[in-house]
């Protein structure tokens, strides 16, 4: 057993928000409200980390717009002094404090330290601002602003506009400012570590290659990166593959044409089912939280929870296809012991799960006698995984009583590291699958799994001008500017 983890909460109502929607997409495991210096004051509002990445989130509400019979300009300074200027210093404060190694703390007591391990010279340390207060004097200011959200310009320094709304920031030390209206949507679309992540990376690599990077919500940036991929990258980007484009500008508009889209509404439908994968790994975080859990701990290096985490949402939609499926065909029998085995190609071509289900009739000691055979059935299965598909180098294996014949279940989890596999090790795991038979016969199902599962003419986004060398969503196979947007 671990030690119970106490995490804070969020203070504010806002703060508050904020740890549930980092919650629901870093997962409970990884994300963290309020940790402290070890001068026992605030580090940041929020805190995440996964692998090499740290997210640095500052939640701030200022009502400084909300008086009225005030002039908008002064308003508005004051407002972005309050909410992004100061906050923006304080990020980079945090960071240099992280970078420095010193203690980060879960309580004021500094009795508590943040669970997590990392490098703080070579982790990527992003930077996030949620400021609200602005939605409705945006939306009042002008009849044209679709959301009331925030307009980004990223160039070299910070000299301020003229004009409201619009907040200027520094390309080279870049900071990421979310609002009141497109915080919810960011943290629904890009709600895994690999997809919230990838679109930070695409929209940093662009900050820093083009002169300018300006567009009129956050929303509207993130619809422009769905419709932007690279096919020999593998990847979502953010601006245009010509090479004498020095700036970009994403107009008003785009999120809301996009979600219009019919390849978006086939999407968030079929994401429907991914959210299995999501139930599973947050009952084994919150035990690993509660200081329940057997065995080793996720909080204690590389684990199975870890691997399964890193997953992203279209993926995990097609492993959570696998699963269901192979529960839903779980022998109907009355012997007394059966099992069924799944093998579930992973994202990473290096990786794979084995999905072991079992039912076993007259068990008298579960945690002690049942569930110890469990895990060692598992770790052959395991074993038997990567002396069938050679390639693997990682094998997460996932245990549970077959849930047609079980009211409750439990989860056993083995990270299987295949990096070296000697033919001492090969020998050893086919004599113990010698009467088991694991992957013996049968063949895996091969798939392509999509992003976007069914592709049809997009009916908006007509006024997208850039990325027009991109493949078009109609899936004819033209670039965009030989196809159906550029022929509007």
């Amino acid at each position: 057993m671990t030690s119970k983890i106490v995490k804070s909460e969020g203070v504010t109502p806002t703060e508050r928000l904020l740890a549930v929607l980092c919650e629901k997409s870093f997962l409970k495991l990884w994300s963290y409200p309020n940790p402290v210096k070890g001068d026992k004051k605030e580090l940041c509002d929020l805190l995440a980390v996964f692998e090499n990445h740290l997210f640095i989130f500052f939640d701030r509400e200022s009502g400084a717009l909300t008086k009225k019979n005030k002039d908008p300009m002064i308003q508005w300074n004051r407002w972005k002094k309050e909410t992004i200027d100061a906050q923006t210093k304080t990020a980079h404060g945090a960071e240099r404090y992280i970078r420095s190694g010193r203690g980060i703390f879960l309580d004021t007591e500094l009795a508590v330290p943040f669970p997590w391990d990392f490098d703080p010279q070579k982790v990527v340390v992003h930077k996030i601002i949620i400021a609200h207060g602005a939605k409705e004097a945006c939306e009042n200011i002008s009849d044209n602003n679709v959301y009331g959200s925030l307009g980004m310009f990223y160039v070299n320094g910070t000299p301020d506009l003229p004009f409201p709304f619009m907040v200027h920031m520094d390309k080279e030390n870049p900071v990421h400012v979310f609002d009141s209206h497109n915080l919810p949507i960011i943290f629904s679309e890009l709600d895994t570590f690999y997809d919230f992540t990838s679109y930070l990376d695409a929209k940093v690599e662009a900050i820093k290659t083009y002169d300018m990077l300006c567009y009129c919500g956050e929303e509207d940036l993130l619809a422009h990166y769905f419709l932007n991929f690279d096919e020999t990258k593998n990847k979502h980007f953010i601006g245009t593959s010509e090479e004498d484009i020095n700036g970009v500008y994403i107009g008003e508009g785009e999120w809301k044409d996009f979600i219009e889209l019919e390849i978006y509404k086939r999407k968030k439908a079929a994401d429907k089912v991914s959210y299995h994968w999501d139930k599973l790994l947050q009952i084994t975080c919150q035990n690993t939280l509660d200081g329940t859990i057997g065995g080793s701990s996720p909080l204690r290096g590389r684990s199975a929870i870890h691997e399964m985490a890193k997953e992203p949402r279209f993926h995990r939609r097609e492993l959570s296809e696998r699963m269901l499926q192979s529960i839903c065909n779980f022998p109907e029998s009355q012997q007394r012991i059966m099992r069924n085995l799944s093998f579930m190609p992973s994202f990473y071509k290096d990786k794979g799960y084995v999905f072991l289900q079992l039912k076993v009739d007259g068990i008298t000691d579960y945690e002690n006698e049942y569930r110890p055979k469990r895990q060692a059935l598992l770790e052959v299965a395991c074993g038997a995984a990567k002396n069938k598909f050679n390639h693997l180098k990682t094998v997460v294996g996932i245990a549970i009583d077959a849930p047609k014949y079980a009211k409750t279940n439990s989860e056993d989890f083995i990270l299987m590291d295949c990096t070296d596999w000697p033919d001492e090790q090969r020998e050893l795991y086919e004599k113990a699958n010698e009467g088991l038979g694991f992957f013996k016969t049968g063949v895996v199902e091969k798939r392509t799994v999509t992003e976007f599962p069914v592709i049809e003419t997009p009916k908006a986004a007509s006024h997208l001008k850039v990325g027009r060398n991109a493949p078009c969503p109609c899936g004819s196979g033209k670039k965009y500017k030989k196809c159906c947007i550029w022929k509007k």
